[in-house]
């Protein structure tokens, strides 16, 4: 059962009088109850003195009283009692006395308090009973970014103080910014004195800047020297503490400053720099030092919020239940301890170390409230972490990067300790500064991970991060050689998969030695059309499975802009018997299998087919003029030439394409016959286009492209002209219920390559797309463009999976197109996409694609589908019986072609 089922029976059950008797057990129905516990509930029920059910316990799942009057409140505190501080305690708490309805969720502490006819509003706060976990996210600071912008201006305002820096010194002008960072956490921190670093910079050094990169020489020179040489620096720059030989060790120049720079410093001095996100420091270095990058920060960095959805379901939530397991005892808490120290976190593309910040961050949460529980037990126990920087690996190719993620390490640390110390009092001093984690500065693609993170007895490993997307035409050179070292003789056309990609199968080869878990942010592409195809058998061949996913997500965070990207997080893992979560908006569900298209399905994958395999006519793009725009009019432009030259009326046509038909955009196209090509070229206007049509192609680099600028009249390709035909716009909304197919005319109109078309269809065949079982098949196995739907003839209408039809059966099929056409009739002036709008779709055309749904799946099944995932569970095994009877029939035409 879905949640739309879900929520539509509890909606019949609020809308019932109340029924003491059989409420509860109607209400357990709705959340797809077992029939046989339902059952066994009703039996076992204890009636109250009036005969009616007084208490229901379903266990571990719901503890259910019918109160009197007035009395819910008072019950449901009962109840709570009841079970206060045992193990067994039911998850959901629900009681009501017909009029009011109270609950409470014994796991998260949320409570609900409703009339009882309101329910229905309600009804995600039970999902857990059917199985169904909300997803609980994590919010994120917005101070943050804020930081971001004073840190640019100082930055610009160095650089307009330096004309002469050149690119050469970048590393030393990022090395300056990452110092500066630092000196700013550690004054608004008990690292340094109070505000000792702005004071010092401004007290020691003159307003307009001239000696300020003389002041800052000596305070990291102060921050790198121990011992008896610190005597030969000035008073102000000895009271400064020794940091360590690492940070501040390479004698780097610093830049010179004007006195705006020195005014910006000051006023960087004064933020509240504790209040900030180690996690996002590296980030904001690397966006003020690149300010292509700076305008939207949200663009570069991977948010918390998204960190977590990768990291909880990879092993904090795992953590979170031995927890939860292990609360009352002090010996399992001691193995939890243990756990935590050989756990290692591995991010093979960590940036600015954001993965491993917020890792190392949760751990030493979790460690903490370990130790206060062992507390509250009696344990003598020193809540000293056993939790270190060492256990956190990084690969990086930017190696400012690569710095700014060691400073950010160790800033968490710092962070975590001071928490440690408030909350116990007890902490290691903050410096000098130690080990700041394994992060080496190479291309990931061409390192041996297992060199940089290698097995160890004992360990859990979890690869988890956040690589570059970079679809296969946006990669360089470097890129694409990248892309050859990982898949050149592993797989076809691997070369139109994103970057992303080779970090999977990087992960699914160390996983082998390390039983490593592995989680990465992608592009939702990966798990769409043909990339599933190309990537995800090479991924199970090596032994692996999805245990995790997060189904398409756009990103978010506080970031003024944030990255028009849809994003995945495929969680991959050596196969195991282990519980698999599938993660959708803000809910999760445990599912027997999740497929590389992120359902609950098998591993069956859908390959691309050049011809139909269903029996289908074949669907071909439209006409692609390839014309830089000169074969094409706006309705103005028709109308001005056929004004001036009537006789031009003969080689125009009404052009469609996706938008013209969706839309209702007016356009049309000149379409001239090469027997008349002679004629149209004698209309000046005309031949003025043409002429530029043929000077566009021959500047063309492709030499096919060239050969066409000899016939400017014709369009670049044709595949067919003068024939009707079912007309399939390239690009669908996700949100629509049903997609928007239609008919074109080849009296008097062109369909352009920006539509799919199938010439000379029957009618039956508009109407098996305008089903729900297309929309729900190709929406599984085809590409998308952000979250839009990308039509895809090869992967989506040559591979649907329908039944065998009778000639009765399709014109059954025909008569529901033609009744879809006359309902969009019914309503002249809208747009199909107003007409399709899932907000204000008209009664009468949902109820003539509700009608050829019926017929379809009888056609199918007997019945109609109770829901989309009994329509893919259908369409995927007919699409394997589909392969396996079309691979038979190309095998016995191959026997008898030798044969002969």
């Amino acid at each position: 059962m879905n949640i739309a089922e879900i929520e539509s029976s509890l909606k019949e059950l609020a809308d019932k009088p109340f029924s003491s008797s059989d409420f509860p057990f109607e209400f357990l129905a709705a959340y797809d109850a077992p029939k046989a516990t339902i059952t066994k509930l009703r039996q076992a029920s204890q009636p109250d003195l009036l005969g009616e059910p007084g208490q229901i316990h379903w266990k571990k799942k719901l503890l259910y009283r019918c109160a009197p009057k007035g009395g819910a409140g008072a019950a449901i505190e009962a109840m709570a009692q009841q079970f206060e501080g045992k193990k067994d305690t039911p998850r959901i708490l629900l009681c009501t006395d017909g009029q009011e309805l109270l609950a409470r969720d014994t796991k998260t502490g949320a409570t609900l308090d409703v009339e009882r006819s309101l329910v229905n509003d309600s009804f995600d706060f039970f999902l857990p009973l059917a199985g169904i976990e909300r997803y609980e996210g994590v919010a994120e600071s917005p101070a943050d970014i804020k930081a971001t912008g004073r840190l640019a201006k100082l930055y610009d305002a160095i650089l307009e103080a330096n004309p002469d820096w050149s690119e050469a010194s970048s590393h030393s002008l990022n090395l300056f910014m990452t110092r500066l960072l630092f000196c700013f956490f550690a004054e608004d921190t008990s690292i340094f004195d109070s505000g000792q670093f702005t004071q010092a910079a401004m007290t020691f050094s003159r307003e307009d800047g001239t000696d300020m990169a003389a002041t800052l020489s000596l305070i990291f020179r102060a921050l790198a020297l121990d011992g008896p040489v610190r005597g030969e620096l000035p008073d102000f720059a000895r009271k400064f503490p020794y940091v360590n030989g690492g940070l501040f060790k390479e004698d780097a120049p610093i830049p010179a400053f004007s006195r705006r720079a020195r005014r910006l410093l000051k006023g960087c001095g004064e933020l509240k720099w504790s209040a900030i996100n180690p996690d996002i420091f590296g980030s904001m270095i690397q966006a003020v030092v690149e300010p292509g990058m700076r305008g939207d920060m949200g663009m570069h960095y991977t948010s918390v919020p998204n960190i977590m959805k990768a990291l909880q379901p990879l092993f904090l939530l795992s953590l979170e239940e031995d927890f939860d397991a292990s609360r009352d005892s002090e010996a399992k808490l001691t193995r939890l301890l243990a756990r935590l120290t050989r756990i290692r976190i591995f991010d093979p593309a960590c940036g600015s170390g954001n993965f491993l910040i917020i890792a190392y961050r949760e751990l030493r949460k979790l460690e903490a409230r370990i130790f206060a529980r062992l507390r509250e037990l009696g344990s003598s126990a020193i809540p000293m972490t056993g939790i270190h920087l060492n256990q956190f690996y990084g690969i990086e190719l930017a190696d400012f990067a690569v710095e700014t993620a060691k400073l950010s390490l160790w800033i968490a640390e710092y962070q975590m300790n001071e928490q440690v110390k408030e909350q116990f009092g007890v902490a290691p001093p903050a410096l000098p500064l130690r080990d700041s984690g394994n992060i080496v500065h190479r291309n990931a693609l061409r390192v041996d991970w297992l060199a940089v993170c290698p097995p160890r007895e004992g360990a859990e490993t979890y690869v988890v991060g956040n690589p570059p997307y970079l679809g296969s035409s946006n990669q360089d050179e470097s890129q694409k050689a990248d892309m050859d070292l990982i898949f050149s003789g592993q797989t076809d056309n691997y070369r139109n998969l994103d970057y992303v990609a080779a970090w999977y199968m990087k992960a699914a080869d160390y996983a082998q030695p390390t039983a490593a878990q592995c989680a990465f942010v992608a592009t939702n592409s990966l798990c769409q059309g043909e990339m599933v195809s190309m990537l995800w058998p090479l991924v199970y061949r090596r032994g692996m499975e999805i245990g995790f996913a997060h189904q398409s997500f756009k990103w978010r965070n506080n970031a003024s802009a944030v990255a028009g990207v849809t994003c995945v997080i495929v969680g991959i893992r050596p196969r195991s018997s282990a519980k698999k979560v599938l993660y959708s908006a803000e809910l999760s569900r445990v599912v027997r299998n999740i497929s590389p298209y992120l359902i609950e399905m098998d591993d069956t994958i859908v390959e691309k087919e050049s011809r139909p395999i269903n029996g289908l006519p074949k669907m071909d793009k439209g006409n692609m003029p390839t014309d830089d725009g000169n074969l094409i009019l706006s309705p103005d432009e028709k109308a001005d030439l056929l004004a001036r030259f009537p006789a031009a009326a003969k080689f125009v046509r009404r052009y469609y394409g996706t938008q013209e038909f969706i839309k209702g955009i007016e356009r049309y196209c000149l379409w001239i016959l090469d027997e008349d090509a002679q004629e149209a070229a004698s209309i000046p206007p005309i031949k003025a286009r043409l002429d530029a049509v043929a000077a566009f192609r021959l500047a063309s680099p492709a030499p096919t492209t060239q050969e066409y600028a000899a016939w400017p009249h014709r369009f670049r390709q044709i595949q067919d002209f003068g024939s009707d035909a079912v007309l399939v716009p390239i690009h669908f909304s996700e949100d629509r219920e049903y997609f928007t197919i239609g008919f074109a005319s080849g009296e008097d109109s062109i369909l352009s390559n920006a539509t799919f078309a199938i010439y000379n269809a029957s009618p039956y065949v508009m109407a098996l797309l305008s089903t729900r079982l297309h929309a729900v098949w190709v929406s599984t196995v085809c590409g998308g463009l952000e979250t839009r739907i990308r039509y895809s003839n090869t992967m989506g209408y040559h591979t649907f999976p329908i039944p065998n039809l009778s000639d009765e059966q399709k014109q059954e099929l025909e008569d529901h197109a033609w009744a879809i056409i006359a309902a969009r009739e019914e309503h002249p002036g809208m747009t199909i996409g107003e007409l399709y709008d899932p907000e204000a779709m008209p009664e009468g055309l949902l109820a003539a694609h509700r009608a050829l749904d019926d017929t379809l799946e009888r056609i199918c099944i007997g019945r109609p589908f109770r829901n989309d995932t009994e329509r893919l569970e259908y369409l995927f095994k007919q699409y394997v019986a589909l392969k396996r009877k079309d691979r038979s029939g190309s095998n016995r035409e191959l026997a008898l072609r030798r044969a002969r």
